[in-house]
């Protein structure tokens, strides 16, 4: 298991874990971040991470995508 940030790009990654806080694993639920998920990283832009999820794309902070596990 390994942070979201360590993922290579363009790798299929399955969601293993979302940490952090009640409000901050709510906040990723709701963008489809929730284990078990299939979830791909498209790129990397000043300190954003870029993914595929759910048939859409997203950026979540660096800080956030620290605390999902794949």
């Amino acid at each position: 298991m390994m942070p979201l940030t360590l993922a290579k790009v363009g790798e299929e990654n399955c969601i293993k874990k979302v940490g952090g806080r009640p409000e901050t694993k709510l906040f990723l639920e709701k963008l489809g971040f929730v284990a078990g998920s299939t979830v791909t990283v498209v790129n990397e832009i000043g300190g954003n991470v870029i993914v595929n999820i759910k048939e859409s794309r997203v950026a979540v902070s660096r800080e956030m995508a620290n605390k999902i596990m794949v």
